[in-house]
C-alpha cells in the first residue's frame, strides 16, 4: 500500500487459550480514519496496545514508518493515545493538561504556548483555557484528552473505546468532533470500538475481527452492504443471515433454493458463491403488499412487530421455519399469526462464505 505508515506482518499474541492476536497482517495509510471493530475478547485493545508498546507479541512484526518497533519502548514511538477513562490530571487545568506531553519532552515554553493554544481551539475549548478540568463535563474532558494527545504531533493517535462511557448524545457529538478534527489534522487514527454505528460514521476503512483473526477488511459501506462471511454479517445488526441451498452449476452460480422458493443474488465479481448462506438486509426486505413489486416473494406468516420509534420491525417465519426481520417506516396493518408475503430485489441478495 502506498505511503504506508504501519504494518503489521503475522502479528501473534496469545494469553493461556485466549488468543487475542492470530498471525495478524495488515497495513494502514498515512492520514487514515481506521477502526478495529468487534466484540468483547475478539482482541482489538491488545492489538492497539501492542502496536503503542503497551504490550509485547508472541511473534511477528510491528512496522511504524517501514521501521520495526517491537524492541522499542513506549516513550520512543511518538504516539498519541486516548483510553476510555478520560485520564485528565484534576489538578491541572486545560491549558497545563493539553501542554503535560510538551512539558515532559522538553519543548520551549513559547513553542508549549503556541501548540496549547492551537489544540484547545481546534477542539472547541476556547475561553476554557484556565478552568480546572475537574469542572468540566465528560463530553468537554475528552476534549482536553484529545487536544492532550494531539499536541505533540504524534505520528499516529490511537483511541481505545475513547467514547463508550459518554451518553448517546454527547457521543454523537463526540464522534463528529473526532471525525472533524482528524480531517483538518490529517494525523492518522487508529481507532478500537465496539459499536458498529460508531466504526461505520467515523472511518476510512474497518477491520471486522474475530478471535484475533481478522474476519474482513473494507470501507465502511461495503462491509455494511457486502459482508463477506456469516460472522461479519450477523455481527451488523438488522442483517438477516439464512440457511439457502445453492443450485450450483455454471448456469446457476448465484441461484439459491430459499424455504423451497428459487431466488437469484445480484451479479458482483467480488462476493462469495457457493456457500451455504446468504445475507439480506432488513431494510431491504418488504413485507404485504409493499412485497408485490419486488423480484421474489416467499409466503410466511408473522411472528412478532415491534414498533422502534423510527422504524417498525416485523419478524416473519418461513416454511421452512426460519426467521425473517422486515424493518420499515410504514405501519403494515397485519397482526400475530397472520399470513404475509415477504418480497425482496437480487441487489439485496448476499452470498456468504462459510
Amino acid at each position: 500500500m502506498a505511503d504506508a505508515i504501519l504494518e503489521l506482518d503475522r502479528l501473534a499474541k496469545r494469553f493461556g487459550r485466549t488468543v487475542t492476536a492470530d498471525r495478524l497482517s495488515l497495513t494502514v495509510s498515512r492520514g487514515e480514519f481506521f477502526t478495529f471493530l468487534g466484540p468483547s475478547g475478539s482482541g482489538k485493545s491488545t492489538i492497539l496496545r501492542m502496536v503503542a508498546g503497551l504490550v509485547a507479541p508472541d511473534s511477528g512484526r510491528i512496522l511504524i514508518d517501514g521501521k520495526d518497533v517491537v524492541s522499542v519502548p513506549p516513550w520512543r514511538r511518538n504516539l498519541g493515545m486516548m483510553f476510555q477513562q478520560y485520564a485528565v490530571f484534576p489538578h491541572m487545568n486545560v491549558s497545563e493538561n493539553v501542554g503535560y506531553g510538551l512539558k515532559v519532552r522538553g519543548a520551549p515554553r513559547e513553542e508549549i504556548s503556541r501548540r496549547v493554544a492551537e489544540m484547545i481551539d481546534l477542539v472547541g475549548l476556547a475561553g476554557l483555557a484556565g478552568k480546572s478540568v475537574s469542572n468540566l463535563s465528560g463530553g468537554e474532558q475528552q476534549r482536553v484528552a484529545l487536544a492532550r494527545a494531539l499536541a505533540p504531533s504524534p505520528r499516529m493517535l490511537l483511541l481505545d473505546e475513547p467514547l463508550s462511557a459518554l451518553d448517546e448524545k454527547i457521543r454523537r457529538a463526540m464522534q463528529a468532533e473526532l471525525s472533524d478534527v482528524h480531517k483538518r489534522t490529517g494525523t492518522t487514527f487508529l481507532y478500537v470500538t465496539h459499536d458498529q454505528e460508531e466504526a461505520l460514521t467515523m472511518s476510512s476503512r474497518v477491520a471486522v475481527l474475530n478471535g484475533g483473526a481478522m474476519a474482513q477488511c473494507d470501507e465502511p459501506e461495503r462491509l455494511y452492504k457486502r459482508p463477506r462471511t456469516c460472522f461479519v454479517a450477523d455481527f451488523f445488526r438488522d442483517c438477516n443471515v439464512l440457511e439457502a441451498a445453492p443450485l450450483g452449476g455454471a448456469d446457476n452460480a448465484r441461484m439459491y433454493r430459499l424455504a423451497e422458493t428459487p431466488i437469484e443474488a445480484a451479479a458482483a465479481d467480488d462476493v462469495a458463491t457457493g456457500g451455504a448462506h446468504i445475507a439480506i438486509r432488513s431494510e431491504n426486505v418488504h413485507i404485504g403488499l409493499d412485497a408485490e413489486e419486488r423480484s421474489f416473494r416467499l409466503p410466511g406468516v408473522l411472528v412478532e412487530s415491534t414498533y422502534r420509534g423510527t422504524v417498525l420491525e416485523y419478524v416473519v417465519e418461513l416454511g421452512d421455519g426460519q426467521r425473517l426481520v422486515a424493518t420499515t417506516t410504514r405501519h403494515i396493518p397485519v397482526t400475530p399469526g397472520s399470513a404475509v408475503t415477504v418480497g425482496f430485489d437480487p441487489d439485496a441478495v448476499v452470498p456468504l462464505e462459510d
